[in-house]
């Protein structure tokens, strides 16, 4: 059984290591909200379970929905891919910066932002005292993420 988790330990340490190592900060981010995604599955079971209403089909529902979320931030490293190419290979679209993907960091830490919203309010459906202001802080943060995507993406107005 102790040869299993280490090997178990290894193999995200190598996983972990690969990730920050090929990707840098950008690596970081994703170990950030995959543990973010963890923590939030984690303590919205436990905080059902204090309740009482801790069910499989509601676990399922929580795991379709992380699925959901790594579908979206596939799309939008495809999309960052998608750019990028077109930069490099389309000579009549120019950028007046180096394009080095932007799409798939604002949408890792929006999801990061809303994680941890929830990873909050799971705490406090547990019984935590969280601070009025770490509550606010956080809305706050993912107003600014929604702002600066709304930017990136125009404000939908011709």
């Amino acid at each position: 059984m102790e040869k299993a988790i280490n090997q178990i330990k290894m193999a995200a340490a190598g996983l972990l290591g690969l990730l920050t190592g090929l990707w840098g900060w950008f690596g970081w981010l994703v170990v950030g909200w995959i543990g973010c995604m963890a923590l939030d599955y984690l303590t919205g079971s436990m905080a059902a379970a204090k309740e009482g209403e801790w069910s499989s089909a509601r676990a399922r529902e929580g795991i379709w929905h992380k699925c959901g979320m790594i579908v979206v931030v596939l799309v939008a490293a495809g999309a960052d891919m998608l750019i990028s190419l077109v930069l490099a290979h389309l000579p009549l679209v120019t950028l007046p910066f180096e394009y080095a993907g932007l799409v798939c960091p604002v949408v890792l830490v929006w999801y990061i932002v809303t994680e941890l919203g929830s990873i909050v309010e799971n705490a406090v459906a547990m019984g935590a005292v969280a601070p009025k202001w770490l509550v606010k802080l956080l809305a706050m943060s993912k107003s600014a993420v929604d702002s600066a995507g709304d930017k990136l993406g125009g404000d939908g107005h011709e």
